[in-house]
């Protein structure tokens, strides 16, 4: 028994894979090319992307944006989940790392549930707030340049309607964020973007340690 989370080493994640994962073929084979790539590290677990899966099951959401793609793994995993006549906006700017992204979504046969926008993703994020978008969707995942974490979530607040929950990957980041010692960019904006978000009283919320870390925030 234990009154605080248990430190999973390799044994115990085996184990953990063995008895939860229900990765489907073309998710494992999307993760497998992706962990060839010299970025393979910005790919999210697969445990987690079955956790954001369910969520979005939970939730009955129909209308989900997210904000970096990289190569579609976890878009993919989220347009599985969502009804038929659901939508997933994807914003990110490699045209080759989505290109990807677009075979799988294709192989999968969910294209046609989401709608990639290339461009800078703040760019996005005010056209759709122009577009009349605000207070819509249901899910907003953010996962893209540390640096932009707390504009993207004041857009992302704007966008979702109240109930509608805000997921934030990297914010554990490997550690770093409890060692003195580093004071990188990235790292120091994660840090910040866990302070702000710990005293906004417009969320409940909860930092779950899955993958690099998961920061769940419910608009009120």
């Amino acid at each position: 028994m234990s009154n605080r989370t248990i430190t999973i080493d390799d044994r115990l994640y085996e184990y953990l894979l063995g008895v939860s994962l229900r990765e489907p073929g073309v998710l494992a084979r999307l993760r497998a090319e992706t962990m060839k790539l010299p970025r393979a590290g910005m790919q999210i677990s697969p445990e987690q992307g079955q956790f954001m899966a369910l969520l979005v099951k939970l939730m009955g959401a129909r209308l989900v944006l997210e904000i970096g793609t990289f190569t579609g793994y976890s878009a993919l995993a989220m347009a599985l989940a969502l009804p038929a006549d659901g939508r997933l906006v994807a914003c990110d700017v490699s045209e080759e790392w989505t290109a990807t992204a677009r075979r799988y979504w294709k192989e999968a046969g969910v294209e046609a549930r989401i709608e990639l926008r290339l461009a800078p993703a703040l760019q996005t994020l005010r056209d759709l707030l122009e577009a009349g978008s605000a207070s819509s969707f249901d899910l907003i995942f953010i996962d893209a340049d540390k640096g932009n974490y707390l504009a993207y979530y004041e857009a992302g607040l704007d966008l979702l309607r109240p109930g509608g929950l805000i997921a934030v990957d990297n914010t554990l980041w490997d550690g770093r964020v409890a060692d003195d010692a580093v004071d990188d960019d990235d790292t120091q904006a994660i840090r910040a973007f866990n302070a702000a978000l710990h005293d906004d009283a417009r969320v409940d919320l909860s930092l779950v340690p899955i993958g690099d870390g998961l920061t769940l925030a419910r608009k009120l």
